[in-house]
């Protein structure tokens, strides 16, 4: 690793879709290293593809950074206000000889590729342009960097370790459109140089453009920074995960009620490690966190692993954080929750944990307290037989002030006992009653929660909607 005197590194994720979790990984371990080397992170929007940037994806790249609370220590640099430096970067590429005018159209250009198709070479531009000393006037044009074409170029990766390409199968990429318009590798050249990176951490599908962004540095006389080019996500099956798969994206974890703390320690772990340490604090992560321990083949995304990972900050979560969280996922995904409920779930907290992997799950869990409804459908699904039961337990528990689990198992074990019935013949129409649903939490936890008056409200409306429909 070349003396350095300060680490510096970026984020430079495009505004064209939602943060993809490959790219949440990337910013984590960029963020870290940073953290780890006392150094800065920063973030770079990389917008200059005008048709598919979007400002709600901005919006959402940032909301879901502090999210996960990865936090940048400047202002973010828009890609797209820096044009001019890097079309005059192009220019003085252009003057020095390490760039040229390419005249060729479209058409020429797809002739070429139709000819190294048939003869089933990997295409690259033949550079008929490279030599031509004298402008053409009148006819439109691309600007090229002028490649080199003898020899090898390694890469020292951090991660990868020496990389080596024949210099001859970097193609003279371009750098400038037709419209003028400087392209990917220019722009993040110049971004990387002007914003004093030391250290480029991205994905290992950038490996390539590494060596292209490095022969303008070259060309330029400027430092070259330090590159780790850290393996892709795969999905389950080992493919490589792309925006059309499930949970493919950072707000797909949200949706189902992932905990930002639980995400952040899974992506630290896949694919970098430390001992045999599983869970990590953020004070840990900075501390122990390094390039040298991260692994060079693809990591697989293990859902179960990041449900275990879940449940275990949704236990350790403090009752009052972890309710706040459950409001604000319910604002954000579900059925707001009445204000009302606010406490009643609060105080239920401990066994909806127990039950839960998610905010989603607790969510779910816990719906029968603030979202109640006897539909017909359900009620169809009491065997009226139990009628009388049912309401034998109704007339017990009006005469009491509270209802406790062990006095409700003292009742209805008389009750199945008397009766000659199993639990689950009081238990599932009892279910359906006090919840709307025929599965749910036990039925002494959901009178706890529900406490004696509306544990009575509910069996009451179930009352007058059987007297009802008798009537009609």
């Amino acid at each position: 690793m070349n003396t350095i005197e300060k680490v510096i590194t970026r984020f430079a994720p495009s505004p064209t879709g939602n943060l993809h979790i490959g790219g949440a990984r990337t910013a984590l371990f960029n963020w870290l290293f940073s953290k780890n080397q006392k150094g800065k992170f920063l973030l770079r929007i990389e917008d200059t593809d005008i048709q598919r940037s979007k400002n709600e994806y901005y919006e959402q790249i940032i909301s879901t950074l502090k999210w996960l609370e990865i936090n940048w220590d400047e202002e973010p640099y828009i890609q797209s206000k820096n044009i001019e430096s890097h079309i005059n970067v192009a220019n003085i590429l252009l003057k020095n000889g390490c760039a040229y005018k390419c005249y060729c159209t479209e058409k020429e250009l797809e002739e070429e590729k139709k000819l190294y198709l048939e003869k089933k070479i990997p295409y690259t531009y033949s550079k008929k342009c490279r030599n031509i000393l004298e402008n053409i006037t009148n006819k439109p044009f691309v600007v090229r960097f002028k490649s080199k074409i003898e020899g090898k170029t390694i890469l020292k990766d951090l991660v990868q370790g020496d990389v080596e390409i024949n210099n001859s199968t970097i193609e003279d990429f371009v750098i400038l459109r037709k419209d003028n318009k400087p392209t990917y590798n220019l722009s993040a050249a110049v971004d990387d140089y002007q914003m004093k990176i030391s250290h480029v951490i991205r994905g290992d599908d950038h490996k390539i453009n590494a060596f292209k962004q490095i022969q303008v540095f070259e060309s330029m006389g400027w430092k070259i920074p330090e590159y780790a080019h850290i393996p892709l996500i795969h999905s389950k099956e080992g493919k490589k995960l792309s925006k059309r798969d499930d949970a493919s994206t950072v707000e797909d974890y949200k949706k189902i009620g992932i905990l930002p703390e639980a995400l952040r320690n899974y992506l630290l772990r896949l694919g970098w490690s430390y001992k045999d340490k599983e869970i990590f604090s953020e004070e840990e992560s900075i501390e122990f966190f390094n390039l040298n321990k991260i692994g060079k083949s693809p990591s697989k995304l293990d859902f179960d692993r990041i449900k275990s990972i879940n449940e275990f900050y949704i236990k350790s979560t403090k009752d009052e954080i972890l309710l706040e969280k459950l409001i604000h996922y319910s604002e954000l995904y579900k059925e707001k929750i009445p204000k009302q409920f606010h406490e009643t779930i609060k105080i239920n907290l401990s066994f909806l944990k127990n039950k839960s992997k998610s905010l989603e799950d607790i969510y779910n869990n816990s719906k029968y307290i603030f979202s109640y409804e006897l539909k017909d459908d359900q009620m169809q699904k009491i065997d009226k037989s139990k009628l009388t039961i049912i309401k034998s337990i109704h007339s017990l528990i009006k005469k009491e002030k509270d209802i406790s689990k062990d006095y409700l198992k003292n009742i209805f074990d008389k009750i199945i006992e008397t009766e000659k019935i199993n639990f689950k013949d009081l238990g599932q129409p009892l279910r359906i009653i006090l919840t709307g649903s025929e599965y749910g939490p036990a039925i002494y936890d959901i009178a706890s929660s529900l406490g004696l008056n509306e544990f009575l409200n509910r069996l009451e409306l179930f009352f007058s909607k059987i007297d009802k429909n008798i009537k009609n």
